[in-house]
């Protein structure tokens, strides 16, 4: 009974939803034979992460709307230089990042194409470097990423309104040895990296004349950062071993370690309760161990602890959070946090930005058409974590704005978390509902 009741819910939910695809393609696919207009409003969208994914598909969805509010067509124009080759602009999708990394899952299954998304003209897609924004002239300057050899290619990008959703990049608090030495974990490339180091340990490891003190370095595994990503990757190493390695290396599995390195509580925005059922199943697992120090170098036998003690490993994987990448640090015409993040108000807004319009838009604080959202924005006195469920939620918030749904007077934008999952190995995880 229940198959056939999921069944036709299912049924249903796909014909629902290629109507809707039917409807929004077929006026799409019409504007697509028209020239584009010089005079049509210009939606920028820099960064293709879970905010400017979100903004570009609930802007598409809801263009009408759009349109409407403004009282002109709209042009969602995306910059983005987030690749894979060969060449495939995408969206990733990040939970499921650390299940690549050892062939739970494959690369593909958790990469969206962007040129499959539907742009109202081709030229809608720039994949570009942001060299530099002048919000008085309201343009974007970019470079073009697709080659070393297209750099030259330098252009201007008009907007009428402009989202910076930049992301970050993984922080390495100025370590010496983490940019040459460790793995990080934030990016598809990241985790293909990872998986071929795996394997050539392993392989490696079989080879004669390897000692078992080489043996034991090259199969030890150093996990830098206990939020969910690092969990979530040693939880996937975990399983590695007991379904895959036992079998396919009897003899060097046997020399598999991995040490969890963070000098505070693993998964600290977990209940307590949680927290400790957690640590409770990572310490009964015989090749894992907990070590509650700061590390202070990496380096490429391993790495060193406070106290000065060295730790050898044949993988170092960095997972101790996020900061501003190159493209936010290098925005200096804009307000910056403390962290040196992009500072809004609680609208979004970008602080620092001109105020050039004419009047507020839905009697926001500033006269300004420039936004931030995601990990790259931090709202002035209202810290949030960089989640992709607070970049969704943004995203879909600015997205209700632009459509007129939140109406004047504009209310701000509040977080309120849905709930937080982890893996822990083992078909077992938490979930901390809101």
């Amino acid at each position: 009974m229940w198959a056939r009741q999921l069944a036709s819910v299912t049924k249903t939910a796909k014909s629902s939803s290629s109507a809707w695809w039917r409807r929004a393609s077929s006026s799409l696919d019409a504007r697509q034979d028209e020239v584009k207009k010089p005079e049509n409003y210009q939606l920028v969208i820099v960064g293709t992460g879970w905010a400017g994914y979100q903004m570009f598909t609930q802007c598409r969805k809801h263009l009408v709307d759009i349109e409407e509010n403004v009282g002109r067509a709209v042009d969602l124009v995306v910059v983005s230089k987030r690749n894979v080759r060969p060449l495939l602009l995408h969206f990733l999708y990040t939970p499921l990042l650390a299940s690549t990394t050892v062939g739970t899952l494959e690369f593909r299954s958790i990469i969206e194409p962007l040129r499959d998304s539907m742009f109202s003209h081709e030229s809608d897609f720039h994949f570009a470097n942001v060299r530099d924004v002048d919000p008085e002239k309201k343009l974007l300057k970019v470079e073009s990423a697709i080659s070393e050899q297209s750099r030259h290619r330098q252009y201007d990008i008009k907007y009428d309104a402009l989202v910076l959703a930049c992301g970050s990049r993984p922080l390495t608090f100025g370590l010496p040895g983490v940019e040459e030495h460790a793995y990080f974990l934030k990016e598809i490339h990241h985790a293909q990296r990872i998986r071929n180091r795996i394997l050539e340990n392993f392989e490696v490891a079989t080879q004669p004349g390897v000692t078992p003190e080489e043996k034991q370095r090259l199969l030890h595994f150093v996990v830098v950062g206990g939020g969910p990503t690092g969990i979530e990757f040693c939880a996937e190493l975990y399983d590695l071993v007991l379904q895959d390695l036992v079998h396919k290396y009897p003899q060097s599995s046997k020399y598999l370690g991995v040490t969890l390195l963070d000098s505070s509580e693993i998964l600290s925005g977990f209940d307590k309760h949680l927290r400790a059922v957690a640590l409770r199943k990572i310490q009964k697992r015989s090749t894992m161990k907990i070590l509650k120090k700061n590390c202070i170098e990496v380096t490429e036998e391993g790495v060193t602890v406070e106290g000065g003690e060295k730790i050898p490993a044949g993988l170092v994987v960095w997972t101790a959070g996020v900061g501003p990448n190159e493209l936010t640090k290098s925005l200096t015409v804009f307000e910056k946090s403390k962290r040196g993040n992009i500072l809004t108000n609680q609208y979004c807004q970008v602080l620092g930005a001109p105020e050039i319009e004419p009047e507020a838009l839905w009697d926001m604080p500033r006269r300004s058409n420039v936004f931030s959202i995601g990990d790259c924005a931090e709202i002035l006195d209202y810290p949030l974590p960089a989640t992709a469920q607070k970049a969704q939620t943004q995203a879909n918030y600015l997205t209700s704005l632009l459509r007129g749904k939140n109406q004047a007077p504009a209310k701000p934008y509040a977080f309120r978390s849905k709930g937080m999952m982890a893996y822990l190995g083992g078909y077992e995880g938490l979930f901390e509902g809101r």
